[in-house]
């Protein structure tokens, strides 16, 4: 058993619960931290406390415990995915502010690193193509929706980086494409607007056995990455013989026939195949793919999960609904 102690900030989020389960369950000490003033008891079944800290306060990380701490993941902060319509204000107060003063927290509890996650869109100009794109790719800040903020994580990553150099905390920066995983509201905000998350929409009509249109080129590559795989790499952040740097967070890519294809094969009723309808007349995707060499090499990290083996998980938590306790079950959410 490991008795290290970490402290998981946005614990209550899609990622940070997840985390928190994963390390509890590999025997680290977790403090998980959230926005929400209750987890509805979640963490306790866990044997975990749970606290209710706004990070962009930093009063109130007196509440938090300050012994021991090995390690601290910052996954809290604001998300153009839960935002609904724009305001530039929550990602400056969030991200910038609120990273301050996690960064003075790690410091002044000693702990020895952070994992902290940085936003695809820091290299979106690199975006179109099959070349696997570098973890050190320079950043830059795009124009539309994102812009504010991509600002606001690259900010918080030149902090982390200063707070390495000052203070000798490693840093994992965690360059995240979409994390696939199951979360029971299937919504998200695109451009400020409520709208079904994509893939969601082909497991609905897969489970229907509705035709499903694959749009533009069918062997365009996007990169996928099951939970379980950054799970892993999560995991390999807090044991890593290296300071940290920048990784990128994928798996190499399926094509979207092949997304498509395993949908099917996964969701549809034994007794009605979905007819897949190619549209080579409908607009492309963006297509990308990661370079993931330096995470395999300095991490130790191996991808483990194919597109399908993600999908046969997700259709079992789909069932059992693992975390229904902190964030409710789909039928709150969405109605068939």
């Amino acid at each position: 058993m490991n008795s290290l102690r970490v402290v998981v900030f946005g614990a209550t989020g899609n990622l940070g619960a997840n985390i928190s389960v994963y390390l509890h369950n590999l025997g680290y000490e977790v403090i998980p931290v959230g926005h929400r003033k209750d987890d509805n008891g979640f963490f306790a079944d866990y044997g975990m406390k749970y606290y209710s800290v706004d990070i962009e306060n930093d009063a109130d990380f007196l509440e938090l415990p300050h012994d021991d701490i090995y390690a601290v993941l910052h996954f809290a902060g604001m998300l153009p995915a839960v935002m609904k319509g724009f305001s530039a204000t929550p990602y400056i107060q969030s991200i910038i502010q609120g990273t301050l003063n996690v960064l003075e927290y790690t410091r002044k509890c000693g702990a020895q690193r952070i994992i902290f996650p940085q936003t695809l869109f820091d290299i979106y100009y690199l975006f179109g193509t099959k070349v696997p794109i570098p973890a050190d790719s320079s950043r830059r800040v795009p124009d539309g929706d994102h812009w504010m903020y991509v600002v606001a994580k690259n900010a918080a990553c030149e902090m982390i980086e200063h707070y390495y150099h000052e203070f000798g905390i490693k840093r994992f920066i965690l360059r995240l494409s979409r994390i696939y995983l199951y979360h029971p509201n299937p919504y998200t905000y695109t451009d400020g607007k409520k709208v079904l998350v994509s893939d969601r929409v082909l497991i609905y009509k897969a489970i229907k056995g509705e035709p499903i249109e694959i749009w533009g080129d069918p062997y365009r590559l996007l990169e996928t990455i099951s939970v379980y795989d950054f799970l892993q790499i999560i995991g390999k952040t807090l044991v890593a013989k290296v300071d940290g740097g920048i990784y990128n967070v994928g798996s190499g890519g399926t094509t979207l026939e092949e997304r498509v294809r395993n949908i099917v094969e996964v969701f549809n009723p034994k007794d009605q195949k979905s007819e897949i309808i190619y549209r080579p007349d409908k607009p492309n995707g963006t297509q990308f793919v990661l370079d993931i060499q330096k995470t395999i090499f300095e991490l130790g990290y191996v991808p483990q999960y194919s597109w399908r083996d993600y999908l046969i998980k997700f259709k079992n938590e789909m069932e059992t609904q693992p975390f229904a306790k902190l964030w409710g079950r789909e039928e709150d959410y969405y109605k068939f």
